[in-house]
């Protein structure tokens, strides 16, 4: 077995853990834009696009005003393009920090730290927390994935 096969493989405890966190991760990101349908539905209103108030056997009964933004659906539409700005990063950062066989507390210190920053920052998003809350935890999950960034491009330079 290579190095390369070794350092991905679910034998080895720096991978598993970006892969369990990385998969949790997508979900979040795969099922935001559904929260976001369901609250649409849920409000019949907050649509976007001029052919979504039109009847249909969706929305038997368009109402004036479905178009205009609602804010229970653009909080959701927020989450969702903070996810879209965060998200992916950590998927390449991660899966490129774990390619660098870095010491198993490093890597799961900042692989978990981002997953819980990230289920928490949803949390006070959702619930509507102070920005500084938000910020906070923004900051958190952003910082460990810089420090992954920081890692590999100091092994790839230094070796």
């Amino acid at each position: 077995m290579t190095l390369e096969t070794a350092i991905l493989s679910l034998d080895n405890p720096a991978f598993s853990a970006y892969v369990l966190a990385a998969s949790i991760m997508l979900l979040k990101l795969l099922l935001q834009p559904w929260m976001t349908v369901y609250r649409m539905m849920k409000v019949r209103a907050g649509f976007r696009s001029p052919e979504d108030a039109k009847k249909s056997p969706i929305n038997p009964n368009p109402e004036p005003g479905q178009l205009e933004p609602n804010e229970y659906v653009e909080r959701s539409r927020r989450m969702n393009l903070n996810d879209l700005e965060s998200i992916p990063a950590f998927l390449v950062a991660g899966l490129l920090f774990v390619l660098m066989d870095p010491p198993l507390v490093l890597a799961q210190l900042l692989i978990w730290l981002y997953v819980i920053a990230r289920a928490a920052h949803f949390i006070a998003y959702a619930t509507g927390q102070l920005h500084d809350i938000r910020a906070t935890l923004w900051s958190v999950s952003s910082v460990s994935v810089l420090v992954m960034v920081v890692y590999t491009l100091v092994r790839v330079l230094i070796g």
